[in-house]
């Protein structure tokens, strides 16, 4: 067998690519398995989007290469939908860049921005990719603590007292993924200053704006933000296109211009159907959200019902489709504490380990679950 690159050794298989396989096991074997875990909408896109893309397949040119920047009218879109949504203002010419999928913007970004060695401040409990990513491109990774306590929101006058010279960027998620945690504009403002005072560039990665939240904000907002600051955003929780791979990164010319270089050596342009899908999905009106969040607020006032046959606590204002939940005193630790549920009650729950040591003793509920197989779970306890 050839030799694998030396990179491979500093990260590993994602842990749901691993634990869903066996979930898939146990599913192939016989076992009625009710899957919480993982953040994956079950519903479906709009008809208008549906629609949309149907049509779309028919243009002329549809099947052809499309541009690396994404068709003008989807960068139009997505700067009316922060406008509209956001009250920010961008250019669609040079300060948006549609990608497939925010994920692949966490890769591009790093690979813009990262030297060998240079290091990367990342939230604890966090998106595992952050580390993974910055570990593949050579990166070095520095977790900062989020804890219960403080609002999952990072002490910054003490990350101030540590040593950041070689500090390149700094990932940041609200609200965050996996608690749930929302950051008010007092605290999106001490961030900008933060990354400004110590040349750092900031990421803010913000999928979970519009499911259960009532205060949609960007740190694009924040005065100056635009001069140190970059956000990811994503169409797949918000409009149910998560399989589709359509998301967004939205900054300065300068900074949107260095993640092209890179995305434009990685991909051939997203295709046109499902661009023009993504423009329809933007242009959704109120009664679209609303009737998300009914959804959504039905299923998590089950999910919590869930939650306390476990004795587990949680924030009932956390916002994003998951319910980040506290194992009860004496519990098993995170990870065998889901895996006994798993094959005792056939329950798939995702353990707070995954996103950081800081997770350990919190569980992760979906909310991608239907209300009966809620109300199964609950039975089966």
């Amino acid at each position: 067998m050839i030799r694998t690159a030396d990179r491979l050794h500093s990260v590993e298989e994602y842990y749901f690519s691993k634990k869903l396989r066996e979930v898939r096991g146990l599913i192939a074997a016989g076992r009625p398995i009710i899957n919480m875990g993982i953040g994956s909408p079950d519903l479906a896109p709009s008809e208008a989007v549906i629609e949309t893309v149907k049509n779309a397949v028919l243009h002329a040119g549809a099947h052809q290469y499309q541009s690396y920047q994404g068709l003008p009218e989807l960068r139009e879109a997505i700067a009316d939908f922060y406008k509209s949504k956001f009250e920010v203002e961008m250019n669609p010419v040079d300060q948006i860049l549609p990608l497939m999928g925010s994920k692949e913007g966490i890769m591009h970004i790093s690979m813009a921005f990262l030297n060998p060695g240079d290091e990367v401040l990342i939230p604890n409990p966090g998106y595992p990719t952050y580390n993974a990513v910055t570990k593949l491109v050579g990166g070095v990774g520095r977790n900062y603590d989020l804890k219960e306590v403080e609002g999952w929101f990072p002490d910054l006058e003490g990350l101030q007292h540590q040593d950041l010279s070689k500090v390149k960027l700094m990932w940041v998620s609200y609200p965050h993924m996996p608690t749930g945690a929302t950051a008010t504009k007092k605290q999106l403002t001490a961030l900008v200053d933060f990354a400004k005072k110590n040349d750092i560039l900031l990421v803010n990665d913000n999928p979970y704006s519009f499911v259960l939240s009532s205060n949609p904000t960007s740190i694009l907002a924040i005065e100056g933000a635009k001069e140190i600051a970059l956000e990811l955003n994503s169409l797949s929780k918000t409009f149910n296109m998560a399989g589709w791979r359509v998301g967004m990164v939205l900054g300065s010319a300068g900074h949107i211009n260095a993640i092209l270089k890179v995305k434009s050596n990685m991909d051939s342009g997203m295709f046109y159907g499902i661009q023009k899908g993504a423009i329809a999905a933007l242009k959704s009106g109120k009664e679209w959200f609303e009737e998300l969040d009914k959804i959504y607020t039905s299923r998590r006032d089950l999910m919590f019902e869930l939650a306390n046959k476990l004795k587990c606590t949680y924030d009932k204002n956390a916002v994003g489709m998951f319910v980040w939940a506290k194992l009860p005193e004496g519990s098993a630790p995170s990870e065998k504490f889901v895996d006994e549920v798993l094959y005792d009650k056939n329950i798939f729950i995702a353990p707070g380990t995954i996103f950081g040591n800081n997770g350990e003793g919190y569980i992760r509920f979906s909310l991608c679950v239907s209300e009966d197989k809620i109300r199964e779970a609950i039975g089966r306890f």
